[in-house]
């Protein structure tokens, strides 16, 4: 009995150790969905701002954050079949390259142009372009980083972290360096992407035991026999994190605009203002990674109480007005939010097998995406109607997350792992 005791010891001090030894390329992971947030969420304080310089409407800016999201959606599965097929790496490299040439087509248009609005969507395509091949991959590497579950759970949980910070230094960033000159936001993008480039360069390695994917005949029946494996609860977590995005992307458009319309509230002021419901999302997030371990009961029961959270703030909108009260009600969506994502992330990193886990991650990264590029415009054309009938969308979607997280996500009891889904099947 003792030595299984040090036995155990000693496995646990080895895994704190690989932990330990790889955390540089856990940083330069992790800088990646930071900067690919950044490079979309620092926008949408600014967008009012390109309304009054580029002469165009709140639909034709909310554009901006759509059409990179757009692309993204549809690229983002065949980045994932190429990163299971040559590898982590060989995807991501040149994708924050891509990504950061779009940012310099936008600024240059922005700079030199009389009419830059096209040529500016033009490089915003060429960033969702590069997006698709960047933070959507990180998932599926963070699981071919580590052995146990539980390293994998908290190593994603400062992965959706790291992105929920972008979200929250975005607003002020991007209202700090728009307050010098209104594009340079656009110029700081490639900045970013060259520094998230180098660090994966030198810092991530290449796991021992990676092996060169299969062909895509064999890869298209590994794929379908996992969605006939894990269809059931797959396609609810996609759905939900679509709808998650949604309202995200959504709240963070109105209170905007409110903010400048309403209060007369811009520059970096709004900037610190939009922060604060991000800030709780990313607290939220981080504390969540650290809580949930591999265990899947939780991620079931935090993702659903999350969204009750969100949803019930999202209805409290329409009560009140007042301005301190709005930003505490976002707060509060914030935290909602930030409980699911994680879960979500971890739920199918960890479930998934690994020849086909990036393309099944990137699937779920592109439905995210579909929540980013609908929820501006959408959220554009209700502002122009009661505001009540962008509460009831916005409660109803979450309520349907809901219903689906409590309804299709059920994790099998621990004798029941060995099974060929840790979920049972609907």
């Amino acid at each position: 009995m003792g030595q299984n005791k040090n036995k155990e010891t000693r496995e646990n001090s080895k895994q704190e150790n690989e932990v330990h030894e790889k955390r540089w390329a856990i940083i330069s992971l992790a800088s990646i969905p930071l900067i690919m947030t950044l490079g979309n969420s620092m926008l949408i304080p600014v967008l009012p701002l390109m309304e009054k310089e580029m002469g165009i409407s709140k639909l034709q800016s909310s554009y901006i954050i759509t059409v990179y999201s757009i692309v993204a959606i549809f690229l983002i599965p065949i980045a994932g079949y190429l990163s299971d097929r040559y590898g982590r790496k060989v995807v991501i490299i040149p994708s924050l390259i891509l990504s950061g040439l779009g940012g310099l087509v936008s600024g240059y248009a922005a700079w030199k142009m009389n009419d830059p609005f096209m040529i500016i969507l033009t490089g915003r395509i060429l960033q969702g372009i590069g997006v698709s091949g960047t933070a959507p991959i990180v998932l599926p590497l963070v699981g071919d980083m580590f052995k146990k579950e539980k390293d994998v759970s908290s190593t994603l949980g400062l992965v959706e972290t790291s992105n929920t910070f972008g979200k929250v230094l975005s607003p002020i960033l991007g209202s700090l360096l728009a307050g010098i000159i209104w594009f340079l936001p656009f110029f700081a993008i490639p900045i970013f992407c060259l520094s998230s480039a180098l660090l994966v360069f030198f810092l991530v390695k290449k796991p021992v035991d990676d092996k060169k994917g299969p062909n895509f005949s064999k890869f298209w029946k590994n794929t379908k026999k996992t969605f006939h494996i894990h269809g059931g609860w797959l396609l609810s977590v996609f759905i939900i994190g679509a709808i998650l995005m949604f309202i995200l992307f959504g709240i963070l458009f109105y209170l905007s605009s409110v903010l400048e319309e309403n209060y007369d509230i811009d520059g970096i002021k709004k900037g610190f203002y939009l922060a604060g419901p991000l800030a709780a999302l990313c607290l939220t997030s981080f504390v969540t990674g650290k809580v949930i371990q591999d265990n899947l009961v939780k991620m079931k029961w935090i993702t659903f109480f999350g969204i009750l959270i969100a949803a019930a703030a999202v209805v409290a909108v329409q009560f009140s007005s007042q301005f301190i009260y709005l930003l505490i009600v976002f707060l509060v969506c914030g935290i909602g939010i930030g409980a699911g994502l994680p879960c979500l992330d971890a739920m199918i990193t960890e479930s998934v097998q690994k020849d086909v886990r990036g393309t099944v991650t990137c699937i779920y990264s592109s439905a995210r995406y579909v929540g980013v590029a609908v929820g501006p415009p959408i959220t554009a054309i209700l502002m122009t109607k009661n505001l009540i009938w962008l509460v009831g969308l916005l409660a109803i979607l979450a309520l349907v997350a809901a219903i689906l997280s409590f309804k299709t996500i059920k994790p099998r009891s621990k004798d029941k792992e060995s099974a060929d889904t840790l979920f049972v099947k609907n």
